[in-house]
């Protein structure tokens, strides 16, 4: 018998939205001070500058408000739950003939004043974010689409600050809740309870089939740090680099999860 899946994790809808604002606030700020040369600079997705992927960024965002616009999808269940969001923020896959995000936005930080005057208009602070969308990915739960959006932010916040040497902060609760969700990706991909999985202080979970742990000291054991876990979940760094640098502890036979990663391919 298959290991049973646990209840999905709920998200706040206010919190999360919150998140997704204060992360993406840290972005513009940093956007705002970088020159002509930085802009031109290259970045490790492809044949992206780091215009493009600021672009990106923001054009992400924007895809809230644009499909709010929509009409609203017939419910009562949505069609994409969050653990079968695809995987949209690993490497960027575009048409080699579309132009690339940034080439027909000159102004950069008009851009981003549009897309967070827009989420703010558009976006409710209260309700349950129950409200569908008809995504590029089938419908989902206002919220949801929310927590996808701060996988999104965080993962090319690090991208960026990796391209430019630079330091722009994350926020904890998006830290937070794009850690979560990849850490229970990883158990819904791999069910069972033979590896427990710590990425302390957001996230514990357990997966692959075997010895299920009930108590005491678990015998196969991950442990990493959130950003080392985005990076490893996300295809940002390998799970035998992580290991070798001591970013990454593994004890125990089964504690290997390089046949799982990235998650997001």
């Amino acid at each position: 018998m298959p290991p049973a899946k646990k209840r999905p994790r709920a998200y706040d809808h206010l919190r999360t939205r919150t998140a997704v604002l204060a992360q993406y606030a840290h972005v513009r700020d940093a956007v705002a001070a970088l020159t002509p040369q930085q802009l031109a600079s290259p970045t490790r997705l492809g044949d992206w500058t780091v215009r493009d992927l600021v672009a990106h960024i923001a054009l992400g965002l924007g895809s809230v408000s644009r499909d709010l616009a929509l009409p609203e999808p017939p419910g009562p269940k949505p069609a994409t739950t969050l653990l079968e969001w695809p995987p949209a923020v690993v490497a960027v896959v575009r048409d080699p003939e579309a132009p690339a995000p940034a080439a027909d936005r000159p102004d950069l930080l008009a851009l981003y004043g549009e897309v967070e005057a827009a989420f703010l208009a558009d976006v409710p602070a209260s309700g349950t974010g129950d409200r569908l969308l008809p995504t590029r990915v089938g419908s989902m739960r206002l919220t949801d689409y929310l927590v996808t959006r701060t996988v999104e932010l965080v993962v090319h916040t690090d991208d960026l600050n990796e391209a430019l040497g630079l330091e722009i902060p994350y926020d904890r609760q998006a830290l937070a809740a794009c850690t979560r969700l990849l850490a229970d990706t990883l158990a819904d991909r791999a069910p069972g309870g033979s590896v427990e999985v710590r990425v302390p202080p957001f996230a514990v979970v357990q997966c692959i089939g075997g010895p299920k742990h009930t108590r005491g000291t678990p015998p196969n054991v991950v442990e990493t740090s959130p950003l080392t876990w985005i990076r490893l979940a996300t295809g940002r760094t390998e799970w035998a680099r992580a290991l070798e640098e001591a970013e990454v502890s593994a004890s125990g036979e089964r504690a290997d999860l390089a046949a799982l990663l990235p998650l997001l391919r």
